[in-house]
């Protein structure tokens, strides 16, 4: 079932909030980051989740995805690594229905062991 907040947050977003885009999708920095250069790509057609992109959309997306990656490692050079996620679903943790895909920036010592990386959303399931 579609869920749809009025009005949408990531329809409406402020221009000056959009550090990249492209004809299709946007990014934005996170208003609550996990680490300090998180960062949103979101597609400008209003989708539910990931699983509705087309697949140009998933490109015009992957594309941000990248160039957000080459701009926080040229602006931050203690970042190392990177986790990509997408919350699809309200039992995912969803909770703005509006697709959009989060780039984590990691730097050594972040977490005391991130061995396992996004396996911790299940507690007790990262370390393997």
């Amino acid at each position: 079932m579609e869920q749809h907040q009025a009005p949408c947050l990531f329809c409406n977003i402020a221009a000056e909030r959009i550090v990249l885009q492209n004809d299709l999708a946007y990014a934005i920095l996170d208003g609550f980051p996990v680490t300090p250069g998180h960062a949103l790509v979101i597609p400008r057609r209003h989708v539910e989740d990931y699983f509705g992109l087309t697949p140009t959309e998933l490109a015009a997306c992957d594309e941000l995805l990248r160039k957000l990656r080459e701009l926080t490692l040229s602006g931050d050079t203690a970042v190392e690594g990177f986790n990509i996620g997408v919350n699809a679903g309200e039992v995912a943790g969803q909770t703005i229905f509006h697709c959009h895909i989060h780039l984590i920036p990691r730097r050594q010592g972040d977490v005391a062991n991130p061995r396992g990386g996004v396996r911790h959303l299940i507690p007790g399931k990262g370390y393997y």
